[in-house]
């Protein structure tokens, strides 16, 4: 989806690309980022928070398509990535990557389900989204910000797959179309123990403990500058 929204981008220069920099910069009121793509050297560069975190809260989020003037030049742009501060939420970096509208895009698209299924409504089973978002290829301008479905036709057993989603224009699913978006199934019934079967259970010897075994974990931090 495109935006009327122009972000002001500001050039960085390369002795402001530190860490201690990058803090001095947030503390002014602007945040780091970096544009690149569209076979154009990349740009390290600042943006006002405020315009970013706009975008990432409209409708289209991170797949919404926006003006970015840095000096004379104005591109139309995407975010890409962007990092948070986990305690108080302020951004720290934003990734934007320029884009040309006559060019298709894969970009993935939250999945609505729309009215009730007739399996619930009449015939008491329950609703199961398995997907939330589906990955699509599409020209710029056709992104829609949700693919909404309506499930009211669906039954008791029935499911709802990739290929089933409406669709149109240059819009194609790169998600395998025979993967299941949702289905409706039988409420799962809980077993109640009797106060025998309670009391056999307790005096029955005990189960040699299970040993599950944890490989190690591994976690990577990434530096969010420039990418060349």
């Amino acid at each position: 989806m495109t935006s009327q929204e122009i972000v002001q981008a500001e050039l960085r220069e390369d002795s402001s690309r530190g860490k201690n920099e990058a803090r001095r910069l947030r503390a002014s009121g602007r945040v780091p980022a970096v544009v690149y793509g569209a076979k154009k050297a990349s740009a390290a560069i600042s943006v006002d928070p405020k315009q970013i975190t706009r975008i990432l809260h409209s409708a289209s989020g991170h797949n919404t398509i926006f003006d970015l003037e840095l000096g004379s030049e104005k591109t139309k742009v995407m975010i890409v990535d962007w990092q948070y501060e986990p305690l108080k939420g302020k951004l720290l970096h934003i990734d934007m990557k320029r884009i040309a509208m006559d060019e298709k895009i894969r970009v993935s698209v939250p999945v609505h389900l729309t009215g009730e299924a007739t399996g619930v409504k009449q015939q008491g089973g329950i609703l199961d989204q398995v997907m939330r978002e589906v990955e699509i290829e599409c020209l710029p301008g056709d992104i829609p910000s949700s693919i909404d479905a309506d499930i009211s036709h669906l039954a008791f057993g029935q499911v709802l797959r990739v290929a089933d989603l409406p669709h149109g224009g240059s819009l194609k699913f790169i998600t395998d179309e025979n993967q299941a978006v949702a289905h409706v199934t039988s409420v799962k019934e809980e077993v109640v123990a009797t106060p025998d079967a309670a009391a056999a259970e307790a005096t029955a010897a005990p189960a040699e403990p299970e040993v599950i075994k944890k490989g190690k974990q591994e976690t990577t931090e990434e530096t969010a500058e420039a990418k060349k």
